[in-house]
């Protein structure tokens, strides 16, 4: 199922477990972790400006706890919230179950899942009109635009995080990351072709 809207989830195994139900970009917050990472909390909220972000949290407390954060840190018009139902149990990779006894997003049927997601309003794409088009930069391509890989490439990057308003410590990976879930190959070779002396190859 493939649809407009990004999705943030919890951790590594939510992402995992996700990616196999829908064809979007998804996110980490990382647990906690977001609270504390200013260039997180940044990327997920051009996101929800640019395409929409949906959250997808577990059932328990510390799922609303996160839920509620974003909530509070992104316009509401830009959020639309999924839900995953209270079913106790553990997630097969883990010896005991979470502190309330509930299974994770990660521990949900695809069915479930897919559900979840449709009810939480997204946008499901026709798979014969694609939409922008996604995964089309690699490392390569920072390098041939020397923004990887060369003595000044550091100062390269800056020069375009300052451009696109992104936060200014993303590493050249978490670069490539919003460049392929912000911009199409041609809105990012406009960019580019405005950029001041201090980013140009």
């Amino acid at each position: 199922m493939k649809i407009r809207e990004a999705i943030v989830v919890e951790g590594r195994y939510d992402k995992s477990t996700l990616a196999g139900v829908v064809d979007t970009v998804i996110l980490e917050t990382a647990g906690f972790g977001v609270f504390k990472d200013g260039e997180r909390l940044a990327l997920l909220r051009r996101l929800a400006e640019k395409r929409g972000l949906i959250i997808l949290t577990d059932s328990d407390g510390a799922g609303f706890v996160i839920r509620n954060f974003l909530k509070g840190a992104i316009p509401k018009e830009q959020v639309k919230h999924a839900y995953v139902p209270d079913v106790y149990g553990k997630e097969r990779r883990k010896r005991t179950p979470g502190k309330e006894g509930k299974l994770g997003v990660e521990g949900m049927p695809p069915e479930v899942l897919r559900n979840a997601i449709l009810r939480s309003g997204a946008t499901v794409l026709d798979e014969n009109m694609p939409d922008r088009p996604q995964g089309d930069f690699t490392p390569a391509d920072l390098f041939a635009l020397g923004l990887s890989g060369a003595p000044d490439a550091a100062q390269r990057r800056a020069a375009l995080l300052r451009k696109l308003e992104l936060p200014e410590h993303m590493s050249a990976k978490a670069l490539l990351a919003a460049l392929n879930a912000l911009y199409t190959p041609d809105e990012l070779d406009e960019l580019l072709g405005e950029r001041t002396n201090g980013c140009a190859p």
